[in-house]
């Protein structure tokens, strides 16, 4: 309340009320007087405002002395904790540097090593959706598959089981997409991608494992894609710069493995050398290699179309039905006539050894040679022909179904002459294990995490357009060939029969060129980018030391690239191009990719049925319905592949993970399998022992202390309802209650009270175990309820429970010193306290509160539990239409205007959707009002410690003053015995009665009322929790709870009952109040 101003003169009344009807008034101006007692009969009636002569603004030196002791008051309240719960702000202003460079989990323990660290991330492009993750990504699916065979595994396996094929393969990309994207947003991916997701979820064993074997899959990728460049190179571009010539058909496989092994090693070494210049430069450069495979790729479509007006001149031709490798010879004729002479033609040449007939095969010798158009147009209605498989053994001719042709008895040589024969065995499988490749680049975007400027946003964004768009093409492309293009020209992996070009250039437009220079540039792309992705996998695994002898591949240059991690890919590479078989490579790059893609939706599933409070996903479109059948179809994927090679990448993964678990450093990330086993029995106990659940797995595990009435029921069965709805059933719920006496007196009464709480504990739906305890006093029982409740790694971590309303009372003192005494005691077993003030006030478990807010004020940081406290309150159907609300406190010091930015994105990075205000509280003089109020608090005080005296300490009194009078009337009567003729005068008289009553008046009234003052510390204190309250209450008063820092109580014990005034100050005008004070650790976290 302000003064009223009155001619320029600000005035105020101090009433001061001492005794119990012996008021004193001291004018101070002219305004109305404000009484507020202090006691029932003895009270100090003071001002209010900010105007009082109490606190005088002259600036005498007294008054600056004054000044000075009450810098900092706006938080004195919190001030003796500030060591271990530190401000908002300056929690805040460390936020960014946490956002941008991480934390120290994820940094190197020395400040040196930490120091070059810093400097190279500072250095590290910082990229976005497009170029970090969606260009890799389609830039690594489109490679060599498309191109090299797709239009092969069209015209073998057919459009429809192609399709089907495609539409597997996708599906399971696209549901490990949606789970990565989940996990992805459920906190900061740093560097790892991939890698940090799994080991994050499900542990070191089995993320290491998994790690290892996507880091030797997309090194193997690399390889692939390497092979792919060579086999174009060699076969479409340059095939005279081949070094090892075959002399017969028989040694073209050897001559050609052995080319690819010499030029891969060539382009890998090359490939190796541009990555060692930097990630920034190869995104550079992919940028316009994938703009070169997209021209290629649009050609194609624009051919398909031309197509129908103008079918493109790429003829083929056909002995009888078999398919002839036409790049040895120009006419499709077996003789021809020239100046009347008829001739025979390179074609003859090659089945015959002489001009005579007798001389040539036998085939060729009955059957005759069409010449067919390759690639006859969209209309040609070749679709009949490429619907159905075209499955076979190695060495099977390729040959045009309902042809004309002529058998004959002895095939045994028919491999060895022009034919198109098949180089491998073609099954359905073999088809799914050759073509998935193609599809397995989907983290290539989240590899990159580390170099992500938002990776939450960017990672799935990126990753689902990509295999959109990805699916578009390739879908569209299937049907483009086998509309356009006669199957056996599909089949035909090589192009031989369409002169050694690659069968997609057959399709495309202006020139069959842009194809082969499209394929050259996307094999290079890919490459590249498997050659930058790979080396920062192995060096995330290497950071986190859970292999010690990968720890050498931690070593990072100047610009941030990882040297021996890249060194170390290009040897494993290197094992792939010494294969030298594309169809080799592509079954060990599926196993590996699977096996990753599997315990992606592993890790989605697990968490979400186990509800993690960690698990807060941005990303919304999953469940883990879709995880399960993303993993299933992982895991069909690979035993259809090839069932050798997915029992090898499985027994391969195994090691793995047993040398990790028995060598490998000991991590604790917060798991999966480590939340599963809070859940489990024996076995679980004995696990969590061994040290405490991970920030990311934390949940309130409450042991509730509930008050008992006279019928020795609950007193508060409200507080079971806040219970059921902050812990839905998840986790360890004691409910605990004390009984006065001794065990052996109160055994009936004990199991009483234990019935009549569970049945309250039914009623409220709270699942959880009930303890009733018999004590020789009721503090020593809450102590050992505190310290002993729960079993094991099971064991409570938070303590709820109600806020003593009827403390004031000075026969219930016990109450508030229990209550103290139990803060104390958590906050030493570093447990969570939760106070639920006005209880009987929370909704209850029918009810469902309507549009409201659950206004979070955060004033000191102690651990994040204000923030989980709404989200675990959410998600009970009480509380499901309440919005969240936080609000922090800015001091003179703070830019607050930063402290929202901040506050904003650390909510972000929490997946917390809240709003935020941040309030400024200046650093206003106390008012006389909170002087006042101090004053009257600690007189309170002082006179309770005067009326609490114990029986023992009244009845020793009570006999001392006896004793005292005893011998006090002996004596006198022995004096009257020798003094009995002395006249008796009385002691008081009327007039000695009323002049003694006026000395001591004024004696009281020379005391001057400045004199009256309270400790200064108490009057800062008293100022926080009044102003604080202030501003609580015109924010939150019509929220339907407010969540608000509890303050430490003090290390003094002489001031707690002034920490309840203070309490009570804080909390007044406020209906439901949860007052929260942390246990000393992490509660939340911002990383995945």
């Amino acid at each position: 309340m302000e003064c009223q101003e009155d001619e320029g003169k600000l005035s105020d009344t101090v009433v001061v009320q001492i005794g119990e009807c012996n008021p004193e008034v001291v004018p101070i101006g002219e305004c109305n007087p404000e009484v507020v007692p202090i006691g029932e009969c003895n009270s100090v009636l003071v001002p209010i405002g900010e105007c009082s002569a109490l606190i005088d603004t002259n600036n005498d030196t007294d008054n600056n002395d004054m000044s000075n002791d009450y810098d900092g008051k706006n938080m004195a309240l919190f001030e003796e904790e500030m060591d271990s719960n530190p401000m908002v702000s300056s929690l805040l202003n460390k936020l960014s540097y946490t956002l941008t460079e991480g934390t120290e989990e994820h940094k190197a323990a020395d400040e040196d090593e930490g120091h070059k660290k810093q400097k190279s991330s500072a250095k590290r492009p910082q990229m976005r959706t497009f170029m970090g993750v969606y260009l890799p990504c389609v830039q690594n699916i489109l490679g060599g598959v498309i191109f090299l065979r797709l239009p092969w595994i069209v015209g073998t396996a057919g459009l429809v089981p192609t399709l089907v094929i495609m539409c597997m393969c996708f599906l399971c990309t696209f549901l490990t997409a949606i789970s990565m994207s989940a996990i992805a947003t459920n906190g900061m991916v740093p560097a790892g991608g991939s890698y940090y997701m799994i080991s994050r979820s499900l542990g070191p064993e089995f993320g290491g494992a998994v790690g290892l074997c996507f880091y030797l899959a997309t090194a193997f990728g690399g390889a692939m894609c390497i092979l792919a460049h060579v086999e174009v190179l060699l076969t479409y571009i340059v095939p005279k710069a081949a070094i090892f010539i075959a002399e017969s058909k028989e040694g073209e496989l050897d001559a050609l493995m052995n080319n690819m092994r010499v030029f891969g090693t060539c382009f890998l070494v090359l490939m190796v050398m541009v990555s060692f210049v930097g990630t920034k430069y190869v995104n550079k450069l992919a940028l316009f290699l994938l703009a070169c495979v997209l021209i290629s790729i649009i050609s194609v479509f624009a051919g398909a179309i031309k197509s129908i007006f103008e079918p493109p001149d790429f003829p083929i031709c056909l002995l009888g039905n078999r398919t002839l490798r036409n790049h040895n010879f120009d006419k499709c004729l077996k003789t021809e006539i020239i100046n009347n002479v008829t001739v025979t033609t390179e074609l003859w040449n090659l089945f015959c050894s002489g001009p005579e007939n007798d001389t040539c095969d036998e085939y060729f010798r009955v059957n005759e040679v069409t010449a067919l158009q390759g690639t006859p147009g969209l209309t040609s209605g070749v679709i009949s022909d490429n619907l159905w498989t075209n499955y076979g053994p190695l060495g099977m001719l390729i040959e045009k179904r309902h042809q004309v042709s002529i058998p004959v008895a002895d095939n045994s040589k028919d491999i060895y002459k022009p034919y198109v024969v098949t180089d491998i065995i073609t099954t359905f499988t073999i088809l799914v294990g050759i073509y998935f490749p193609s599809v397995t680049c989907i983290m290539a975007g989240s590899n990159r995490s580390g170099d992500l400027k938002d990776a939450q946003k960017s990672i799935p964004i990126g990753t689902l357009l990509a295999i959109a768009t990805i699916s578009s093409i390739y879908i569209t492309c299937a049907f483009l060939f086998s509309f356009c293009i006669e199957g056996v020209v599909l089949r035909d992996k090589y192009g031989d029969s369409v002169k050694r070009n690659p069968v997609i250039s057959t399709l495309s437009w202006p020139s069959s060129w842009v194809i082969v220079i499209g394929i050259l540039f996307a094999t290079w792309g890919s490459g590249l980018q498997c050659m930058t992705g790979a080396p920062r996998l192995l060096q995330a695994i290497a950071k986190d030391g859970i292999i010690p002898f990968l720890q050498v591949f931690d070593h990072v240059r100047a610009n941030g690239e990882p040297t021996w991690a890249l060194l170390l890919t290009a040897s494993i590479s290197e094992i792939g191009i010494l294969m030298a078989s594309l169809d080799a490579v592509a079954p060990i790059l599926t196993m590996f990719t699977l096996m990753c893609y599997l315990f992606v939706n592993l890790a989605c599933a697990l968490q979400t049925l186990l509800r993690t409070p960690n698990w807060r996903p941005r990303f919304k479109y999953y469940h883990w319905a879709l995880s399960f059948l993303g993993m299933s179809l992982c895991l069909a994927i690979m035993f259809m592949s090839s069932w050798s090679y997915a029992i090898t990448a499985t027994g391969i993964a195994a090691c793995i993970y047993k040398y990790i678990e028995y060598r490998g450093a000991e991590k604790e990330w917060g798991d999966g399998i480590r939340s599963l086993s809070l859940n489990a029995a024996h076995y679980a106990l004995i696990c969590l022992e061994e040290s405490p659940p991970h920030t990311k797995n934390w949940r309130p595990q409450l042991l509730v202390l509930l008050n008992l009435d006279t019928d020795l029921a609950a007193k508060h069965p409200r507080l079971l309802s806040l219970t059921t709805q902050l812990k839905a059933g998840k986790g360890l719920t004691i409910v605990g209650s004390v009984l006065k006496g001794t065990y052996l007196k109160k055994e009936t009464e004990t199991k009483k009270a234990e019935q009549n709480i569970k049945s309250s504990m039914k009623a409220e739906h709270t699942k959880g175990f009930c303890h009733v305890v018999a004590s020789a006093n009721l503090r020593d029982g809450l102590s050992h309820l505190i310290q002993s409740a729960g079993l094991g790694g099971m064991k409570h971590n938070s303590v709820l429970m109600a806020w003593p309303a009827t403390w004031k009372q000075s026969n219930l003192s016990q109450s508030w010193k229990n209550f103290i005494e139990i803060v104390r005691e958590t906050t030493a077993a570093h447990q969570a306290l939760l106070v639920a003030k006005n209880v009987d006030s929370f909704p209850t478990n029918q009810e469902r509160l309507g549009e409201g807010t659950i206004d979070v004020w955060w004033v000191v940081h102690d651990g994040g539990l204000l923030m989980l406290l709404p989200f675990l309150l959410r998600q009970h159907k009480v509380w499901r239409k309440c919005k969240m609300r936080v609000f922090t406190v800015a001091q003179m010091e703070d830019n607050s205007i930063q402290m929202k930015k901040d506050l904003q994105m650390f909510l972000y990075h929490l997946r917390l959707e809240a709003e935020v205000e941040v309030l400024e509280m200046h650093d206003t003089d106390i008012s006389a009002f909170t002087y006042g109020k101090t004053l009257m608090m600690e007189q309170r005080t002082q006179m309770l410690k005067k009326m609490q005296l114990s029986r023992m300490e009244r009845g020793r009194e009570a006999q001392l003053i006896h004793d005292r009078n005893t011998a006090h009337h002996a004596s006198r009567r022995d004096k009257a015995r020798t003094t009995a003729h002395e006249p008796v005068h009385m002691t008081w008289t009327k007039d000695k009665l009323l002049s003694e009553r006026h000395r001591h008046r004024e004696s009281n009234a020379s005391v001057p009322l400045r004199e009256l003052k309270p400790n200064q510390k108490n009057v800062r204190r008293m100022h926080t929790a009044v102003k604080l309250n202030e501003v609580v209450v015109n924010k939150s008063q019509g929220a339907h709870l407010v969540l608000l820092n509890m303050p430490g109580p003090p290390k003094d014990r002489e001031g707690d009952a002034n920490y309840m005034e203070f309490l009570e100050a804080l909390l007044e005008g406020l209906n439901r109040v949860l007052l929260v004070r942390g246990g000393g650790r992490e509660v939340i976290t911002i990383y995945s």
